[in-house]
């Protein structure tokens, strides 16, 4: 298969999965309360270091004990700033460190004991709720490959009104044979001289390719309302979610060519 064609179905996913209710953080409306999950890449550090600097809420949570992105996370701090233990640290810990000592800004409360996606929102809630947060609205900050299934899981839950801000937006380009591939760009690309993808620019703590094909397409079936989706016709995990026809052609073009690539849930970091 072409390799612009595959490159644009990773962006049609990339775009579903990874929502933004504005253009920039300058655009962003104020609301009550703005929350940073522990599954993003650095990159939500920095973003959320913006919104706190520019006082876009009233209170500041960061969400996340230990899922399956938790050690990438570690270890990628970690090695970057070596002066930042991050062991055995859940994520909310980590993305507050890593503020205070970038940012000099931190969090006003962090949710340190949630494992995956529906129960960042059930801990996220109860906390909101056991120090007497009062809000009507809330705007939510994850990776962009989970952004889109974080806001339906709130919405199940929640008649706030939601503001979605995805942590970075990710465009993947085809690089021609015989040049180097970008930053987080394919192995082939950047080893061997052929023809692959990457990030048309630099994203701060960003998945190799792979992992953001794997990620993206995981998405997918989890956000389907049928019966093995997490929808109401489902698991029940998350409110319905409108599957665009453009959405699962391009989920069937990248399975395709990818076949097993599609991410399974892990049953350790279930909901106890």
């Amino acid at each position: 298969m072409e390799l612009e064609r595959i490159a644009e179905c990773i962006n049609t996913l990339g775009d579903f999965c990874g929502r933004r209710d504005a253009e920039s953080v300058d655009e962003l409306p104020h609301v009550d309360v703005a929350v940073l999950f522990g599954g993003s890449i650095i990159a939500g550090g920095d973003i959320f270091a913006q919104m706190i600097e520019k006082n876009i809420a009233d209170k500041y949570v960061i969400v996340g004990g230990a899922g399956h992105t938790t050690e990438s996370l570690r270890q990628r701090v970690h090695e970057e700033y070596p002066d930042i233990e991050t062991a055995g640290l859940s994520e909310a810990e980590v993305f507050n460190r890593y503020l205070k000592k970038n940012y000099g800004v931190e969090a006003d409360y962090l949710e340190t004991k949630s494992t995956n996606c529906g129960n960042n929102i059930t801990y996220l809630l109860d906390l909101l709720r056991d120090k007497g947060i009062s809000y009507d609205s809330v705007l939510l900050c994850q990776d962009a490959t989970m952004q889109l299934r974080m806001c339906a899981g709130f919405e199940k839950y929640s008649d706030a009104k939601v503001v979605s801000f995805a942590a970075y937006h990710a465009k993947v380009v085809t690089v021609p044979a015989g040049k180097e591939a970008a930053a987080g760009g394919t192995a082939e690309a950047a080893a061997d001289g052929s023809a692959g993808l990457a990030f048309d620019e630099d994203i701060h703590g960003m998945w190799d390719m792979e992992r953001y094909v794997n990620l993206l397409m995981g998405e997918i079936p989890r956000l389907s309302d049928n019966e093995t989706g997490y929808g109401p016709k489902g698991s029940n995990f998350i409110a319905h979610v409108d599957m665009p026809a453009d959405v699962i052609e391009a989920f069937n073009v990248l399975k395709d060519e990818y076949g097993a690539a599609v991410r399974v849930a892990n049953p350790e970091f279930a909901s106890k």
